[in-house]
């Protein structure tokens, strides 16, 4: 399970519906300098030099065509789809899956997320850069024990368990659960020692050609309903437990850009009547779960945060709201003490 909407994540945050203008990116957000090294790579050609059939398009030829199909950054987009095709008939197929509207993570196969290069196949939701908020803020919540527990419930790819994991040097014990068997499959190849490797890097830079994967990341994941996926074992022992439950208010869903709306499941984007249903459940047994002085993360939308912090009040934990207003971004921190 996840949440939200769409437009590449390496400039965007997808569930951004006129009604939540608090979800956008800011337009200014990145490909940065760390995509000129890799330009040359991808250099166009001049209007003059003819193209053989084995030849692939240029960049300006993939960009104009998707900036005709309403990618709003199509030439960063084509950028990345020529140097992740191999060859051009690939490059072809996938330049017509980005064109009729498929996210450009499912046509890429990863996505980028805080430095990571992260799985992520068809009809698997794709990890937003506003979750990178998240990560920040389980980082600050850590408690000083040698190699913490850290539960990342409805997972997702595993994004936000890879990336506290590896900035926490690998040291600590990592537990992931989600209900969908496809995001379950993604997760496992990012997080299983044996099931794939997560590459560690910028997000253009991480390409297999350019760097070797560094580290796996020695993570369980498990496939079922929320806590009912977890082996008892791990009841009252969990120090760190991020919970990027499903916000979008059902009457919100058909707000959402196509891209999410179309190619992502519908349980890893709705919420109940007011957003909050899954974290509602979470709540319910997030107590049991904790460790003494542990701590859930839940990412919100900024509007819904005194509800949700509420929800967690009840629940006998000890709340605080954090928000980063340039992604923008709002997390409900609650603590067992």
């Amino acid at each position: 399970m996840r949440h939200h909407d769409t437009e590449p994540a390496t400039h965007r945050d997808l569930r951004d519906p006129a009604t939540h203008p608090e979800l956008r990116e800011p337009a200014a957000d990145p490909v940065s300098a760390q995509a000129a090294e890799l330009r040359a790579a991808a250099e166009p050609r001049t209007a003059a030099e003819p193209r053989t059939s084995a030849e692939p398009l240029s960049e300006t030829e993939l960009a104009a065509r998707l900036r005709a199909a309403g990618c709003v950054f199509a030439e960063d987009e084509a950028r990345l789809l020529r140097l992740t095709a191999r060859g051009p008939a690939e490059l072809e197929r996938m330049t017509g899956r980005r064109a009729a509207g498929e996210p450009l993570e499912h046509v890429l196969g990863w996505a980028g997320f805080d430095g990571l290069r992260i799985a992520v196949d068809p009809g698997v939701f794709v990890p937003r850069r506003r979750t990178e908020f998240l990560v920040r803020a389980a980082l600050e919540a850590v408690p000083d024990t040698a190699a913490p527990v850290v539960l990342d419930l409805c997972c997702g790819t595993g994004a936000v368990g890879a990336a506290v994991v590896t900035r926490l040097g690998g040291d600590a014990r990592l537990h992931a659960a989600d209900l969908d068997p496809a995001a379950v499959r993604c997760a496992r190849r990012n997080l299983h020692p044996l099931g794939g490797r997560v590459y560690e890097g910028d997000l253009f830079a991480a390409l297999p050609a350019a760097r070797r994967n560094l580290h796996p990341l020695g993570g369980r994941v498990y496939e079922g309903d929320l806590f009912a996926a977890l082996p008892a074992a791990l009841r009252g022992t969990v120090h760190l437990l991020t919970a990027n439950v499903p916000y979008v208010p059902t009457d919100d869903i058909p707000l959402l850009p196509s891209e999410a709306r179309d190619h992502e499941p519908r349980t890893a984007l709705d919420g109940g009547p007011d957003g909050l249903a899954l974290l509602r459940r979470v709540a319910a047994e997030a107590y049991d779960w904790l460790a003494p002085g542990g701590t859930l993360l839940t990412e919100t939308g900024s509007h819904q945060s005194g509800a949700a912090a509420g929800v967690l009040r009840e629940a006998g934990l000890t709340v605080r709201v954090v928000s980063d207003p340039e992604l923008p971004a709002t997390v409900v921190t609650a603590t067992r003490r």
